[in-house]
């Protein structure tokens, strides 16, 4: 990852060598070449090797996003079917518990705000505030992403701060229920055998490995503000019935 990064800004710059050990192991690599101008002044230039290791990195990159997004498409459909109202990419405001120390030493709470941006944020479709149980949905295709969001739990805290369900939504092979903490229900997607994953469709069955808990929780005015300010996703035109011989998804 570091030395890719290196590789880019090298791409994206004059190319002036840093001289740290990073920039020796590309050199070593044969993916950056040392050059010398008339006035003596030493450059880095990406070689054609390097170019090829910036392609890879580019379509895997690619291929990682729209894996996510078709997961991401598929979450909302199935939410729009349940009559739920969806919404995709929103950035909202969530109190976070914490801590701090008061002015003779001792640990207060405190409360703390963050932005959170669910990947999937739906509520019921109805007239009274107190049922319309508001739902997140995190979706993850990459182990590594869902690694680093369970070192950072203050992020899934902020999910919960929005929601009365928190689900994390795995493609499968990527993780297991038991590495993810009990407050957060899991459901595993399975990828439709031999579709390329930047279509609509590429993901099938959804299985739920654990129920996500369910709390009372009503939304707050400022969520509500933020929820008229965006876009929901237009409605899905298939017809009720669907299409004949479609995946569900498996309860346990």
């Amino acid at each position: 990852m570091v030395h890719r990064r290196r590789l880019r800004e090298v791409w994206r710059s004059a190319g002036w060598p840093c001289q740290d050990l990073v920039e020796v192991e590309l050199l070593a690599a044969g993916w950056l070449e040392r050059r010398c101008d008339p006035h003596g002044r030493e450059t880095l230039r990406v070689t054609d090797a390097g170019v090829q290791a910036l392609a890879a990195t580019l379509q895997r990159n690619r291929a990682a996003r729209d894996a996510h997004e078709a997961l991401v498409a598929r979450i909302a459909v199935e939410m729009q079917r349940a009559g739920r109202v969806v919404w995709r990419g929103l950035s909202l405001r969530a109190p976070v518990a914490g801590q701090a120390l008061g002015p003779d030493g001792q640990v207060l709470p405190v409360t703390r705000w963050a932005m959170a941006m669910p990947d999937v944020y739906s509520i019921r479709h109805t007239t009274v505030e107190d049922y319309v149980e508001p739902i997140v949905h995190e979706v993850k295709v990459r182990r590594a992403d869902l690694l680093g969001d369970l070192k950072r739990p203050a992020k899934g805290e902020a999910y919960r701060a929005l929601c009365g369900e928190c689900w994390y939504v795995l493609k499968a092979g990527i993780g297991e229920a038991d590495e993810v903490p009990e407050v957060y229900g899991v459901m595993r997607a399975h990828p439709v055998a031999g579709a390329p994953e930047s279509a609509g469709l590429a993901f099938g069955a959804l299985e739920v490995l654990r129920p996500a808990p369910r709390r009372a929780f009503r939304l707050p005015f400022s969520v509500w503000m933020a929820l008229a300010r965006a876009n929901a996703e237009p409605a899905d035109e298939e017809p009720p019935q669907g299409r004949l011989g479609a995946p569900e998804i498996d309860q346990p």
